[in-house]
């Protein structure tokens, strides 16, 4: 198998989560797509150099890539409202939306911190790693994040479970 036909393997079985991942980072489909053509795109390039597992590595590009991204868009933009969103199951609705305002009102750094934590399920010492800062940076974000939705999002306390 070459490089390329590893590539487009690659590419067919992760695209779907990798998109997941997106999505709950920016809180934006179309970024979404853009955030993950990115991220393969720059793999593509490094492809021969990567040694091992790939999604290490394509996931790192994707969390640094979204936080570059947010730098440079620190003006407001204007959103398109629910039609830019993607179609959701009828169950649990409601408790979704309101998940995806609280997210929305974190920040970046905040907001991937969890992301990588509660739903990537990485450890503090590999969030660290992922984002490249330190461990006790990851743990200070968490607890803060996790404050500011108990606080943000009152209903949402009994998932989040009480300060400890």
């Amino acid at each position: 198998m070459t490089d390329e036909d590893d590539f487009t393997a690659y590419v067919a079985a992760r695209t779907p989560a990798l998109s997941r991942t997106a999505y709950l980072l920016t809180g934006d489909a179309h970024l979404a797509e853009d955030l993950v053509q990115t991220a393969l795109y720059k793999a593509a390039k490094a492809w021969h150099r990567i040694d091992g597992d790939p999604d290490p590595y394509v996931r790192r590009i994707l969390y640094t890539q979204n936080v570059s991204w947010w730098r440079q868009r620190r003006l407001a933009e204007t959103p398109l409202g629910d039609h830019d969103r993607p179609a959701r199951p009828e169950s649990d609705v409601a408790l979704r939306l309101t998940l995806e305002d609280a997210l929305a009102r974190l920040t970046t750094k905040q907001r991937t911190v969890l992301v990588l934590r509660f739903f990537e399920d990485l450890t503090e010492v590999e969030t660290g790693r992922a984002l490249g800062i330190g461990t006790g940076t990851v743990k200070s974000t968490t607890r803060q994040a996790l404050g500011r939705l108990r606080t943000l999002v009152p209903e949402l306390a009994e998932l989040i479970g009480e300060p400890s």
